[in-house]
């Protein structure tokens, strides 16, 4: 039974969009007879070499169900009891996770207040101050996401900064790849440049806003911290019975770099609508554009009537700053009709 909606294009997430047709046709291909369980299959093995092409030989790489489990089982093989996640203010494991890292790592999170999602060394030296004092959680993580949940991107220079900090002072680094894909397409270079050559201890690669149907890893660059990951992962519910499914479709995002086609697509599409509004009075972009996201400041007015025919999100509803997010699937018409339909909504609330 095939059932269809009357919704226009969706720039509320890049989660919201379907399955790239490569990666759905690597799933059927994969759907042929029977296979062992959790991972003792050969789409998993070959997915583990394809990522130590992409990481390099050291990387070890473990699929999973969605980005939270990845991220609470790769900070948790870095994590004493004791211990805390310097992270920035608006990080993905600070707002958007339910307080799972807390709550399953018992761990404490130290958000960071930025301005663009980014943070430095200068803005954790001072957080460095609790370290030896047992009246306080001890800093052992930096976590950043990578792009940011403000659409920025770290350069790789400014990531082997923040590696170099955190391990001067025994800290390990930690990466929020959700859209580390669009990071790479943006900024014209491999996977491996911002993570593994950089100094990156731990890696979240995201896969279902890439064009996934569900599909998300851990990959781990410092073989020292991979002994507890099984087990972890196996505490944290995040290993599949069947996981050839998960493991092809991170296969296929990384052959012949669709994942690269993918994201670079959707950064497109999101220039072409920060483009196809610059000029429209009232209207300002609250963050560069630097990946698929596009952060405007509207009119109260113009929100409203546009939240009537499109789905996306308020980002700051005090400032009345709204986020547009593009996919692998965005199309130029969808951008067209979208840009058009905000001019329409911007030129209205000016004579009213």
């Amino acid at each position: 039974m095939q059932t269809s909606t009357s919704f226009p294009k969706s720039f509320a997430s890049d989660n919201h969009t379907g399955v790239h047709p490569a990666v759905l046709s690597a799933i059927v291909d994969a759907n042929a007879g029977d296979a062992p369980a959790y991972g003792g299959d050969p789409w998993t093995a070959a997915m583990e070499e394809t990522f130590r092409g992409a990481f390099g030989p050291q990387a070890t790489t473990y699929p999973m169900f969605n980005g939270t489990g990845a991220n609470v089982v790769g900070l948790g093989l870095a994590l004493r009891p004791y211990d805390a996640v310097l992270c920035p203010a608006t990080a993905h494991i600070n707002t958007n996770e339910g307080g799972a890292p807390e709550r399953v790592l018992g761990c404490k999170l130290i958000p960071i207040p930025t301005a663009d999602g980014k943070i430095s060394p200068d803005d954790l030296r001072g957080e460095l101050a609790a370290v030896g004092n047992t009246q306080h959680s001890q800093p052992r993580v930096i976590s950043i996401s990578q792009v940011t949940e403000c659409g920025t991107c770290y350069t790789a220079a400014e990531i082997e900064r923040l590696a170099g900090f955190a391990h001067e002072h025994g800290l390990f680094l930690h990466m929020d790849g959700a859209r580390l894909a669009n990071a790479a397409a943006e900024l014209g270079c491999s996977l491996r440049s911002l993570t593994t050559d950089v100094g990156v201890d731990l890696l979240s690669f995201g896969g279902t806003k890439n064009g996934a149907m569900g599909a998300e890893a851990l990959v781990i660059l410092r073989p020292e911290l991979d002994a507890s990951a099984p087990f972890l992962r196996k505490q944290g519910m995040q290993l599949a019975s069947k996981m050839r499914f998960v493991s092809v479709q991170l296969t296929a995002l990384l052959t012949d770099e669709l994942w690269r086609d993918n994201a670079a697509h959707a950064n497109a599409m999101a220039h072409r609508l920060a483009e196809g509004i610059a000029d429209l009075p009232g209207v300002s972009l609250r963050y560069p554009v630097q990946s698929n996201a596009v952060f405007p400041i509207l009119p109260e007015k113009v929100i409203a009537e546009l939240m009537q025919r499109y789905l996306f999100h308020v980002w700051d509803a005090t400032e009345n700053v709204v986020r547009w997010v593009t996919a692998f699937d965005t199309t130029p018409e969808h951008i067209d009709t979208f840009v058009a339909d905000i001019r329409l909504a911007v030129q209205g609330a000016a004579r009213s």
